[in-house]
């Protein structure tokens, strides 16, 4: 299967890390996506925290192809439409937000709302949502807690974000209920604002081999 031709769902699968970037210049935004894609990551989350995200998501979908640009901590309907105009392939929010998730699904566009206790999940669930971010997973229970919520919920995955890092990658990634993970460490902002770009591919890279246990 050639990358093309993969699901934005299988796509975030096959990166492992999905980055959670955030971007103070747009500009950065180009070497950021490249610098990934060469330490093997091909899917990025551009996050809603800085007033550029809108314009960095855009200079990503146009110019990085090769890389599957998403919009994250989408708080609210308005940022969500922004994002997919802007050329944003998926939505991650922190937190479940009706409206979004709604307006998402109603559009095909692949959603990952932020689901912690059952009640959120079982939102998710009525929409047809299998696929959900857990949110700060380092605070809400972390594996343990991703563990007995898969339980009642056969076939839920998450992509837990906070707290995931080089040395504890793999046992995330190992667990049978974990799609991907998230995480910034790969793409520290300090990182980006000093234009290290062959420290943020090294990261990657090593991320990536150490999710295989490499």
């Amino acid at each position: 299967m050639n990358v093309n031709d993969m699901s934005v769902i299988e796509r975030l699968a096959n990166s492992v890390v999905v980055p959670v970037v955030v971007l103070d210049k747009a500009e950065d935004a180009i070497p950021t996506a490249k610098a990934m894609y060469a330490g093997g990551i091909d899917t990025m989350e551009i996050t809603f925290r800085t007033a550029c995200a809108p314009e960095a998501i855009k200079a990503v979908a146009e110019n990085c192809p090769e890389v599957l640009v998403g919009a994250g901590t989408v708080l609210n309907l308005e940022q969500c439409k922004k994002a997919i105009e802007m050329g944003a392939k998926f939505i991650v929010s922190p937190g479940y937000s009706e409206e979004v998730v709604s307006w998402c699904v109603e559009n095909e566009i692949p959603v990952l709302p932020g689901c912690v206790t059952p009640t959120e999940i079982m939102l998710a669930l009525n929409h047809g949502l299998n696929l959900i971010k857990f949110f700060p997973a380092n605070v809400y229970g972390g594996l343990n807690a991703m563990k007995n919520l898969s339980a009642p919920f056969v076939g839920i995955k998450f992509v837990p974000t906070g707290g995931v890092n080089a040395s504890n990658i793999k046992e995330y990634i190992d667990a049978p209920f974990i799609h991907a993970v998230g995480g910034s460490w790969v793409c520290a902002k300090a990182d980006i604002n000093a234009g290290n770009w062959d420290k943020i591919t090294q990261l990657c890279k090593e991320a990536r081999q150490a999710a295989k246990g490499e």
